[in-house]
């Protein structure tokens, strides 16, 4: 199983990004995918997952009702959708494949067995 995190990049305080995941090696249906990141100094921290079953998305409190998770067009990719970025949001974002996705405290909480390179989002005027 093999990801690649790509669409990050500096954006503007209140801007947008869009984050691609791109899986090989298996198919989409046989994992659940989630978001992660992680800034300096700080834990890596779940963001978003999309279930395999129903594809019900799931967030933590610091994503929701900003970002959206969702399956691609293409095949076997996952997109995050990143709105009213906050400087807060500057961390390197992963995708990894695993699950099943929980949220507990407002916090996600989901095992995964397999993690792509990252791709690093700068949020910054």
């Amino acid at each position: 199983v093999q990801l690649q995190a790509s669409g990050g990049g500096l954006v503007q305080p209140g801007g947008s990004l869009s984050l691609s995941c791109q899986a090989s090696g298996y198919s989409l249906d046989e994992y659940a995918i989630g978001w992660f990141r992680q800034a300096p100094g700080k834990e890596r921290e779940g963001v978003a997952c999309i279930s395999t079953t129903d594809g019900r998305p799931y967030y933590a409190d610091s994503a929701k009702g900003r970002f959206t998770i969702s399956r691609g067009d293409a095949k076997n990719t996952v997109n995050l959708q990143m709105n009213r970025l906050k400087p807060e949001d500057t961390a390197v974002y992963y995708c990894a494949a695993g699950g099943p996705c929980a949220v507990e405290a407002g916090r996600l909480i989901v095992d995964m067995d397999y993690w792509g390179k990252g791709t690093l989002v700068t949020v910054s005027s």
